[in-house]
């Protein structure tokens, strides 16, 4: 319990291959393409874009590239549509993904009075409801720009690297948290800047790049090995396969759908 006067803290998450083991906006292709949203051409693109983002890593390059690619994705989707799919479809995408390990780190923040705040540079309409599965008590994330009830493309806010911890300073100062009591956890070198704010930053399942970068910064370093049920956590479910083999089953699974819309037209 807070005495007065005292500030409390919180511990900040990363999503995407730092709670989950995947992009989240990706974990519900299969479901936007099944309800119309995705076109065949836009499938193959941003499956390759993905494709890049897990091989190569979230670098700048690439998380420009997978953003760019989302971007021009959702252009005119139906926002209500986009929701709806999200809602219905949540446990079977996101439930085998989560990480026991961070699941447990979410639990112990709570018992210790720590508010959970979950950050991602994915569009709001996904990290949400995400978080609110989670149990969540906050969330930053991107805001895309709507129009009658369309996404326009552009991107009105995109939480990324500087953005993020601007956006995390932000939320600490209207919520008081003391940031030097605060956690942070990322897998992503683009995420340097929030770790630094905090006063205890974790690397997860971090690549050479970012183990040399928490060793200059004083980060500690964990490793996430267990996607587990959320629905059934007592057991864990198998690992996702290789990171290599996620895009290229996603962009031969999407493809495989639209050939056999092809040939029932």
């Amino acid at each position: 319990m807070r005495t007065a006067g005292s500030r409390r803290s919180a511990a900040f998450f990363d999503l995407d291959k730092t709670i989950i083991a995947r992009s989240s906006s990706m974990a519900f292709s299969r479901s936007f393409y099944e309800g119309g949203l995705i076109t065949r051409t836009k499938a193959l693109r941003t499956a390759f874009a993905q494709f890049l983002f897990e091989v190569g890593g979230a670098d700048e390059r690439q998380t420009n590239r997978l953003r760019d690619a989302l971007s021009e994705l959702v252009a005119g989707w139906d926002v209500s549509q986009v929701e709806e799919i999200v809602a219905e479809t949540l446990h079977e995408h996101i439930d085998p993904i989560v990480y026991q390990e961070a699941l447990d780190l979410i639990r112990r923040h709570h018992a210790n009075g720590r508010e959970v705040v979950i950050v991602s540079a994915s569009a709001a309409q996904v990290v949400v409801p995400i978080a609110e599965l989670l149990g969540a008590d906050a969330v930053v994330a991107s805001r895309m720009e709507v129009e009658d009830g369309h996404f326009t493309g552009e991107i009105s806010f995109y939480a990324y690297g500087p953005a993020k911890e601007e956006a995390v300073l932000a939320l600490a100062e209207a919520r008081e948290y003391d940031l030097a009591s605060s956690y942070a956890y990322s897998d992503s070198i683009t995420d340097a800047p929030m770790l630094d704010a905090v006063g205890h930053g974790f690397a997860v399942n971090p690549d050479r790049a970012m183990r040399r970068a928490a060793h200059g910064h004083g980060w500690g370093v964990l490793t996430f090995r267990k996607p587990v049920g959320l629905r059934s956590r007592s057991a864990a479910r198998p690992a996702i396969v290789a990171c290599v083999a996620i895009g290229a089953v996603a962009a031969m699974w999407i493809l495989a759908l639209a050939s056999r819309r092809d040939r029932t037209a």
